[in-house]
């Protein structure tokens, strides 16, 4: 019987959901191999790449054979088809669709609200040499400032993790969009002592695991801080 080959997943540690499948994989101890594809530099258009994800985006991972794209599917996946402990994608029925439900609205509120926010901070200035629209900017902030009301009385409420009284991989999809706009020195918790507290606790339970998986980004935030 020819042996399994570890787990290759193709990355670049500035999307926030690589992040979360990055440190999915560094918490279970998942045997695993990582691919770096460099947005910035176009790797996800070579034709090699778009043979493995038509869509041309990263996460993609490749399971002896088997490939699967979007971070939510993956780390799913990887929680069900690996030997890892069950809180990260709970086996009990009420459980596991907490978790679902979370990543389902995660989708169209936590994602999309703080990206906007690094979008509008960080990557248009840079990419069109124009000053941050300040009236888009507020109305993003605005709309994230809702998002994360929401996280703190819908999820937050009487538990210490999204889902829970531990850490899934719920917690991390959230708390690497979260991350994001640090990248141009915004501490979208700062005012959010419940959300600061939950912050704390998902970084304790990930351990070093969650610097090394933001470097890349905390290396973003110091060069946004020079131009300054």
């Amino acid at each position: 019987m020819a042996s399994r080959r570890s787990v290759q997943v193709y990355l670049d540690l500035l999307s926030q959901p690589c992040r979360a499948v990055h440190l999915l994989l560094s918490c279970t101890g998942i045997p695993h191999t990582v691919r770096t594809v460099a947005l910035r530099k176009g790797e996800n258009r070579t034709p090699d790449f778009t043979k493995m994800n038509p869509m041309q985006k990263v996460p993609v991972m490749e399971d002896n054979g088997f490939i699967l794209t979007e971070s939510d599917a993956i780390m799913k996946y990887l929680s069900t088809r690996y030997d890892v402990p069950d809180h990260w994608y709970p086996r009990q029925p009420e459980r596991r669709a907490r978790v679902d439900e979370y990543t389902a609205w995660h989708q169209s509120n936590t994602r999309p609200h703080a990206a906007r926010v690094f979008i509008l901070e960080v990557l248009l200035p840079v990419q069109t040499g124009s000053p941050v629209d300040e009236v888009r900017l507020v109305r993003a902030l605005s709309q994230l400032e809702e998002t994360l009301e929401r996280l703190e009385s819908m999820f937050l409420r009487r538990q210490p993790f999204l889902c829970g009284d531990d850490i899934s991989v719920a917690d991390l999809l959230a708390i690497c969009e979260l991350m994001q706009p640090l990248g141009g020195g915004r501490d979208v918790l700062q005012q959010r002592p419940q959300l600061q507290r939950w912050r704390t606790r998902v970084r304790s339970a990930v351990g070093d695991a969650f610097d090394r998986a933001h470097a890349v980004l905390y290396a973003v935030r110091e060069r946004h801080a020079a131009k300054l």
